[in-house]
């Protein structure tokens, strides 16, 4: 039989994820777990490589430094493609909504890295504030809403971040149906 006519072999089977999802994954624990145990400031990419059990070049060409790694992880948790309330309501909607942010940045790790991943922002907007802009945008359209997306940030996410940032023990459980209440006042 000729090299030409040869069956084809079938190559290894594709993994989808496979080795770069098990290192995001590892990097991203790894991540949270030393911004609880030491802090946002004291968190080093070879110190996540290590935590990690990942080559610190894995890291390096994927976010090219510590502070675009956090910026990055920061909105981890909060995946962009989860689904969002859907109860028919915006009111309903935006609530449930701004409560699983107050409940995710409870989480001392989530809030350190939504500080660094601010600070790491610089000039521009954050991975966090373009996520939650994307998500009041389909929340507002899907309702039909004329409500300006500015409205929803101004009034409910703003107030939770800057309670993240400087006042983190009055992320109450009531804080996000007051924050909805105080947009709807007055419509």
């Amino acid at each position: 039989m000729s090299a030409t006519s040869r069956p084809a072999t079938p190559g290894p089977a594709r993994r989808t994820g496979g080795r770069s999802a098990a290192v995001l994954a590892a990097v991203r624990s790894a991540v949270e777990d030393l911004v609880s145990e030491r802090g946002i400031a004291q968190v080093t990419i070879p110190m996540v490589a290590e935590r990690a059990g990942v080559n610190p070049t894995s890291i390096y060409r994927r976010w090219g430094d510590a502070a675009s790694m956090i910026n990055d992880l920061a909105t981890y948790r909060i995946a962009p493609d989860r689904p969002l309330p859907d109860t028919g309501d915006l009111r309903a909607d935006l609530t449930g909504w701004a409560q699983e942010l107050v409940e995710h940045f409870r989480q001392p790790a989530a809030a350190a890295l939504l500080r660094g991943g601010a600070a790491a922002a610089g000039d521009g907007d954050s991975d966090c504030l373009r996520n939650r802009r994307a998500e009041a945008t389909m929340l507002l359209d899907r309702a039909g809403s004329g409500l300006p997306v500015d409205e929803v940030i101004d009034h409910v996410i703003a107030p939770v971040v800057y309670r993240v940032l400087f006042r983190p023990w009055t992320l109450d459980d009531d804080l996000a149906a007051r924050l909805v209440d105080r947009l709807f006042a007055g419509r």
